[in-house]
């Protein structure tokens, strides 16, 4: 954001933050693993589209079922670093 939308925004009362984790009070390694999970999920779906694969054919690849794929690729918070890297992997 520019300097003089921020500067806007803040003159009208709003609170404007530079990282969305910090809205929250997010420690700088929170934010890290938040922003490392949402770049690898969007990894993730661009290169399985890429590769012309459904949810569906990259979850028989992972051994899950096609709705974990799509969590997966939305990031969700109940999938585990682990997941995300291995369904990296795989492709």
């Amino acid at each position: 954001m520019n300097t003089d939308r921020r500067k806007a925004l803040e003159a009208q009362g709003y609170k404007v933050y530079d990282h969305a984790g910090d809205a929250v009070g997010m420690t700088e390694e929170e934010k890290y693993l938040m922003d490392l999970r949402i770049t690898l999920s969007k990894m993730i779906r661009e290169r399985r589209q890429k590769l012309g694969l459904s949810q569906k054919e990259l979850a028989t690849r992972l051994g899950t079922s096609q709705p974990r794929v799509a969590k997966i690729e939305w990031g969700d918070w109940d999938v585990s670093l682990d997941q995300i890297f291995r369904a990296y992997a795989v492709m």
